[in-house]
């Protein structure tokens, strides 16, 4: 566990409090009437909210309550309140403070970077357009050119196809490789026009936990416009280290309810308005330094405690993931059989998010949904939950990645928690072994 810092004292009173870290059985056992508890292992699709997240977003709502721009002291309060976990946000991911923006979600904070990089291409090609001649400008009169991954969230995915389909970009979609299930650097630089104005790929997938593209940035071309570089973050983060500076990205989408803090997003943008550019959605009362007006969302951002329990015990969180997966896979391949267990995110020279285990139990009537819907104590999904309504096809995703159709048909996504035991994976996998013989006789 990282060294526990003074936590900061404004105006008074301790903004955090005493640093303790909650495990209660109440995060992830959940009472079902007339049955036995459930046990939640589906951490990738949402988390709990900590419960000293949970005392400091009481705190504000009691002491913090006033309008942040004022300078009374409610507001100022508020205002101190909004600094810290501003600030809390960009230590965890190696920035600085004036590098945070809040936003609404994660997927506000990936409109927002599609919407700049068009912007600053459109911009920067008129003002290319006042200097130059034609044969001078790399790529003048085209619309701008985005990369992104075939397997990206539907966030960036579908506004990239919108895009698309207005006719205000270009789009490459980057296959995922068969082989590693990942990201080629090399295949992304390959895809690279003159017109390129945004690389975006996610750091770690949703649904396989597979880690993404890592080095696009030591190998970006020479553009012009530039080329901006972004990763949707949101799996990534509380799970592996996460720097900026490592990854060399222009932006991060950070998403609060995938660590434990309430459903808030944020976006790391490098330097933002000076080295990065940053083009509003939308304009109002000049909140988020015009960037992204709007009331501050004191109450939910206060919940950006959740990153500063992130920087102090990553270290310990991802052992405890990495303990939990392992074992839940060593127990899966115990009562199955290596012959009917397959795991999804398996993929030679590919790293893997610790908390994440996709894996199909094979066999005739043994879909995903409908083992998980059999199941008494289990509860974990398919795949992304944006996508629960896609009935039993198999997830896009695993398809790419090259998993026959019959295995993706049965899988099942498995992300384990802070607080996930050895006991809850020993009930779990008996779970799945009742059911899968319960609909072997019905078969």
């Amino acid at each position: 566990m990282a060294e526990k810092t003074d936590p900061p004292v404004i105006l008074g009173h301790n903004l955090w409090g005493t640093l303790t870290h909650h495990c209660g059985s109440d995060l992830h056992h959940h009472d079902v009437a007339d049955g036995p508890d459930r046990i939640y292992m589906d951490y990738n699709a949402t988390t709990p909210v900590d419960p000293e997240v949970v005392r400091v977003i009481t705190d504000a709502l009691t002491d913090a309550w006033g309008n942040p721009s004022s300078n009374y002291l409610p507001g100022l309060k508020a205002r101190d309140i909004i600094y810290y976990s501003r600030d809390t946000i960009a230590r965890m991911v190696g920035g600085k403070a004036a590098d945070i923006i809040f936003t609404s979600g994660g997927t506000e904070a990936n409109n927002l970077v599609f919407h700049t990089a068009v912007e600053h291409f459109r911009k920067s090609k008129t003002s290319a357009q006042g200097d130059m001649n034609s044969e001078q400008l790399n790529g003048s009169g085209s619309l701008p050119h985005i990369i992104i991954s075939s397997v990206e969230h539907d966030s960036i995915k579908l506004t990239a196809k919108h895009l698309l389909k207005e006719g205000k970009a270009d789009v490459t979609f980057v296959p995922v490789s068969k082989v590693t299930g990942r990201v080629e650097v090399e295949d992304v630089i390959a895809a690279i026009r003159p017109t390129t104005c945004l690389v975006s790929i996610m750091l770690a997938n949703n649904e396989t936990g597979i880690i993404m593209v890592r080095e696009v940035n030591k190998q970006r071309a020479a553009s012009a416009p530039r080329i901006l570089l972004h990763t949707d973050a949101a799996q990534a983060i509380g799970k592996i280290r996460v720097d900026a500076h490592e990854l060399g990205v222009d932006y991060i989408t950070i998403v609060g309810h995938k660590f434990y803090g309430p459903r808030i997003g944020a976006l790391f943008v490098n330097d933002p308005g000076t080295t990065t550019p940053v083009y509003p959605l939308f304009f109002g009362g000049g909140q988020e330094r015009n960037f992204r007006p709007g009331y501050d969302m004191v109450y939910c951002v206060v919940g950006f405690y959740a990153a500063e329990l992130v920087s102090l015990n990553l270290a310990e969180y991802e052992a405890h993931f990495l303990d939990i997966r392992c074992y839940l896979e060593q127990k899966l391949l115990a009562v199955f059989g290596r012959d009917k267990i397959n795991f999804n995110s398996h993929f030679p020279g590919s790293d893997i998010l610790p908390n994440t285990c996709n894996v199909s139990i094979l066999g005739r009537g043994l879909q995903g949904r409908r083992v998980l819907s059999t199941c008494r104590r289990l509860l974990a999904s398919v795949g992304a939950a944006c996508h629960s309504d896609r009935g039993d096809q198999p997830s896009h995703i695993l398809l790419s990645c090259g998993i026959p159709y019959h295995v993706a048909t049965n899988a099942l996504r498995i992300s384990v928690g802070r607080c996930t035991s050895r006991e809850d994976v020993d009930i779990v996998v008996e779970d799945l072994r009742d059911t899968v013989e319960q609909l072997e006789r019905m078969n």
